[in-house]
């Protein structure tokens, strides 16, 4: 079981569980804010001014709807020590607001450099859950599990990832389904009590094809399903990203949400609620069919 001593409020996967329970809906808002791309109404602002107004705007907009926020760490960490000051009010907003987060850094390395890494993103920063990049094998996931969540990179939606991700090896298994294994196996000494390990997997909306099998490989694993809207993918494409519980995933839209109200729009809080509120309610009708059919198939 995950030693919990340095996340006092329980089991990562525990606790995301429970939030996408309360709200109803498993989505998740990506917080990539770019600068130029943010509303006119704070164009006057500084970009680090501008980017704390957008992001605690955006947490406040989805609390009662979104039940975990996925905040680009790379927006904030190009303006400096600024930026990720910045960074840590925002994580700090979406504490209060009891959202869960998720800080997407991608982080890769072993030894002290992961632990200086899992340090900051879990206690620096007081991230619920951290991405990993997991091929440099256990080495370099292991030290972010003994702090909080960490969702490790398997099949990214990315369309580059195709040239690496998909090549088969001498076991007749695909590099992705390699790291599939890695990962399952990695995650069954964190295990809380919903059945789920504080190890989870990033596994692309765009790669449907692949992420039943990737199911079948990492049962005990939740999925972080980047991909969505903006990228191409649908609500088909997630589904057998899900156990047939209808658990297991998190579905995240970024700009789709975040970007809904366009440059020009004086209000721009109440475009991005209504976004958010489509996109979980978008996600909460579409699976619920294919759960009930797994459900009664079982």
């Amino acid at each position: 079981m995950l030693d919990t001593k340095c996340n006092p409020t329980g089991h990562p996967a525990d606790r995301l569980l429970n939030a996408i329970a309360d709200l109803g809906s498993p989505v998740c808002v990506g917080l990539d804010p770019v600068a130029s791309l943010l509303p006119d109404a704070l164009q006057s602002m500084t970009p680090v001014s501008a980017l704390a107004t957008f992001g605690i705007g955006i947490i406040r907009a989805i609390r009662h709807i979104v039940p975990c926020v996925k905040i680009q760490s790379a927006c904030y960490e190009r303006y400096g020590a600024d930026g990720m000051r910045v960074l840590a009010d925002t994580l700090a907003a979406a504490k209060a607001e009891g959202v869960i987060t998720i800080l997407d850094g991608k982080r890769g390395d072993i030894g002290i450099s992961a632990e200086h890494y899992a340090h900051a993103m879990f206690h620096t920063f007081g991230a619920d859950w951290a991405t990993v990049n997991a091929y440099l094998g256990v080495d370099g996931v292991a030290p972010f599990l003994a702090h909080g969540g960490a969702f490790a990179l398997v099949r990214t939606s990315n369309p580059g990832s195709d040239a690496l991700q998909s090549l088969q090896t001498s076991a007749g298994i695909s590099i992705a389904e390699t790291v599939a294994d890695l990962v399952a196996n990695a995650g069954k000494s964190s295990i809380g009590s919903s059945g789920y390990s504080a190890l989870g997997a990033v596994v692309g909306a765009t790669k449907a094809r692949e992420a039943a099998a990737l199911r079948m490989r990492m049962p005990e694993q939740m999925f972080l399903v980047p991909g969505f809207g903006a990228q191409g993918g649908r609500v088909g494409d997630v589904i057998p990203c899900f156990n047939q519980d209808g658990r297991g995933a998190i579905v995240t839209a970024s700009r789709s949400v975040i970007f809904a109200a366009g440059a020009s729009a004086t209000d721009w809080i109440s475009p991005i609620k209504h976004a958010a509120e489509a996109f979980a309610h978008e996600i909460r009708v579409g699976i619920a069919p294919a759960t009930t059919a797994s459900q009664s198939r079982a």
